[in-house]
């Protein structure tokens, strides 16, 4: 073996075909795995990055499984209470997977400035609310303090700010619209103290959360009673499962629904990134392994005479052929250094960067994300390498077809 490698080393490495006419072929081989990798990488890490934080921002929101009266189900709006003295909270004891509760309840409105207006849903939360998946999308002020003393703070997104000329501190006017006719608005004036920016444009436009205690006074509810709670898993790959839990473990008179059945639409279309990466990387693999084939034929071409004489020495067919195999591995060793350096660089220069920037309208992000594990780009690697490796022995099948004497003779 280490004498098959040597000869394999040196006499048919990259470096032996530099004024060869296989050393455009070499070149380009190298290339096209190398290509092929930084576009597996790329396509990988983006496709999953832009999968998990879309999935991350709807669940930061609303929830990933929300409990609700049947009567709420299609509206974002909370029309009949639900009791805060529930088995399942303040801890869902019965289901290990749940992560975290927290009540929630909802009620439309309208801001009013001196200029400008605009429908909202003011979505007030409590003392439970857990602030740390809303944290990153904060981008001026404070979040506000809802365990104390009812106050006026909230927290409004950077479009509707835009939109009605508001700042951090500034403080509106909003008009309840109440549900019995001929029945005037509430009124409720509230101060910023804090501007969000999500990117998930739903969201953005039609969200202010504020305090839980406002919407309980103007529905004249008592303070145990709330509009739904939103449930935080452990594993939102199981979320399906844990839901159906979830569901078992509540009353009869209460539905749950999970953020996937919610929002079915954009959940429908992350599943096409799935397809999309299995197509690119077929076609990536497709691409470099023909060139590896193209370059072990010319290579095989070019060393007839050599392998003749290899043969007149006494060297078998499988001998012979692995000296062409272990060349080829050392030109997809190459391409994949070169592919691996560049790709993850690139991947690198985004996650910390962000140089490329999406429309948050279409992909409800603003900028393409990232997201790198290390055991992908080993088994992209090691599935380059197999699928490369296995295609290969059929053309060095060829060798054994290649007579010694008319090798030899070969010219």
């Amino acid at each position: 073996m280490n004498l098959e490698y040597f000869i394999a080393k040196r006499l048919i490495t990259a470096k032996d075909y530099k004024s060869s006419i296989s050393a455009p072929i070499i070149k380009i081989a190298i290339s096209a795995i190398a290509i092929g990798i930084i576009m597996m990488l790329v396509s990988v890490a983006t496709g999953i990055g832009l999968q998990q934080k879309i999935r991350e921002k709807v669940s930061a929101f609303n929830g990933q499984v929300i409990i609700s009266n049947y009567d709420n189900n299609n509206s974002e709006v909370t029309l009949a209470p639900i009791s805060k003295k529930q088995d399942f909270y303040p801890h869902f004891k019965s289901v290990p997977e749940v992560k975290h509760i927290q009540a929630i309840a909802s009620k439309a409105g309208i801001i009013r400035t001196e200029n400008a207006f605009e429908g909202i849903i003011f979505k007030g939360v409590g003392a439970d609310y857990d602030w740390n998946n809303i944290k990153e999308y904060l981008v001026e002020g404070k979040l506000p303090d809802f365990s104390k003393d009812l106050n006026e703070d909230v927290i409004i997104s950077r479009f509707l700010a835009n939109r009605l000329s508001l700042k951090v501190g500034d403080s509106f006017n909003t008009f309840f619209i109440k549900e019995e006719q001929g029945k005037l608005p509430n009124s409720r004036r509230f101060k910023i103290s804090g501007i969000f920016n999500s990117g998930f444009q739903d969201f953005d436009a039609t969200y202010i959360l504020g305090d839980i205690r406002h919407i309980q006074r103007i529905n004249k509810w008592s303070p145990d009673q709330v509009g739904a709670f939103e449930v935080f898993v452990k594993d939102f790959d199981q979320i399906k499962t844990t839901g159906d839990k979830i569901y078992e473990q509540t009353s009869s008179n209460l539905d749950t629904k999970t953020i996937i059945e919610k929002y079915s639409y954009i959940f429908d279309w992350l599943q096409l990134f799935d397809f999309n990466i299995i197509v690119i990387l077929g076609v990536m693999i497709l691409v470099a392994t023909i060139n590896m084939v193209v370059a072990l034929l010319v290579l095989i071409l070019e060393r007839t005479q050599m392998i003749g004489i290899l043969k007149a020495l006494g060297a078998n067919n499988w001998t012979v052929r692995k000296i062409f195999l272990y060349n080829a591995f050392y030109l997809i060793i190459r391409g994949l250094f070169w592919g691996n350096l560049i790709g993850i660089s690139i991947l690198l220069i985004q996650q910390y960067f962000g140089i490329v920037s999406l429309n948050p309208e279409n992909y409800y992000v603003n900028q393409a994300p990232v997201y790198i594990n290390w055991l992908y780009v080993v088994l992209l690697n090691l599935l380059t390498i197999t699928v490369c490796f296995i295609v290969l022995l059929i053309p060095s099948y060829i060798i054994t077809k290649i007579s010694p004497v008319k090798a030899i003779r070969f010219d």
